[in-house]
C-alpha cells in the first residue's frame, strides 16, 4: 500500500504563490503516475496536474498550465505543485493521487484512474 500526505497549502492574496509538496510511502515512488486535484464545495473533482511515470509527460487544466508547474523528486519520494500567479478561483482543496497501473507515457486525467490518494490541503486565495 501507499500512503500520501499533502502539505503547503494555506492563505494567500490573488497573485502569490504556494508550493504543494505530497511524500508518499510504502511502494516504490518511481513506478507511479502523479497527480493533483482539486475539490471545491459542492464542486465535482478537478483535474489539476499530472506527470507521467517517466517523468517526461506533463499535463495541465488549461486554465492552470501556464501558472502551475507539477515536478517529481524520486530520491525524495515527493511530488510538488508549484503555483503561481493565484487566483480566487483556485481556492480548493488540493489531492495528490498516485497511478501504478497506466503505462509508463500516461497522463491520467481522471480521478477514478488513480489508486491511491492523500487526505487534501486546503488552498484559499483571497482578492
Amino acid at each position: 500500500q501507499m500512503q500520501l500526505v499533502e502539505s503547503g497549502g494555506g492563505l494567500v492574496q490573488a497573485g502569490g504563490s504556494l508550493r504543494l509538496s505530497c511524500a508518499a510511502s510504502g511502494r516504490p515512488f518511481s513506478g507511479f503516475a502523479l497527480g493533483w486535484f482539486r475539490q471545491a464545495p459542492g464542486k465535482e473533482r478537478e483535474f489539476v496536474a499530472a506527470i507521467s511515470r517517466s517523468n517526461d509527460y506533463r499535463q495541465y487544466l488549461d486554465s492552470a498550465k501556464d501558472r502551475f508547474t507539477i515536478s517529481r523528486d524520486n530520491a525524495k519520494n515527493t511530488v510538488y505543485l508549484q503555483m503561481n500567479n493565484l487566483k480566487p478561483e483556485d481556492t480548493a482543496v488540493y489531492y495528490c493521487a498516485a497511478d501504478g497501473t497506466v503505462n509508463v507515457f500516461r497522463v491520467p486525467r481522471f480521478a477514478d484512474e488513480y489508486d491511491y490518494w492523500g487526505l487534501g490541503t486546503q488552498v484559499t486565495v483571497s482578492s
